[in-house]
């Protein structure tokens, strides 16, 4: 049996929208979350320096936390796109593979993600 180049292509469009729908979502909502709570924090800092609540010698140890928290931020995004490009993988091998399968009639091994 041939496999459709069309038909292929538009398997994995579809399994690969079908991760990044579901996952980019996911991610959108923690980073709004995040990002909304580091900016809050700022402007509590920012504002307890300007009055005063906050001095001169403790600013560095404010300022450092909200360097902390974009930090673990970034992070943590950068460990959630990778897991989200790992499936974007697994969705497309998985795709090709089962074209393959029934194009040859056997049953392939997936190897695991070699992007990283």
């Amino acid at each position: 049996m041939d496999i459709s180049v069309g038909a292929l292509v538009e398997d994995i469009k579809s399994a690969v929208k079908g991760v990044l729908k579901t996952d980019i979502e996911s991610v959108r909502g923690f980073s709004e979350r995040q990002l909304v709570a580091i900016a809050k924090q700022s402007a509590l800092v920012a504002g307890c320096i300007a009055s005063g609540e906050i001095k001169e010698d403790e600013k560095d140890f404010f300022l450092d936390s909200i360097e902390i928290m974009v930090k673990n931020f970034v992070n943590t995004l950068r460990g959630l796109m990778m897991i989200v490009v790992e499936k974007v993988w697994n969705a497309i091998v998985g795709v090709i593979w089962k074209a393959l399968d029934v194009a040859i009639g056997t049953v392939l091994f997936i190897s695991p993600m070699a992007l990283v």
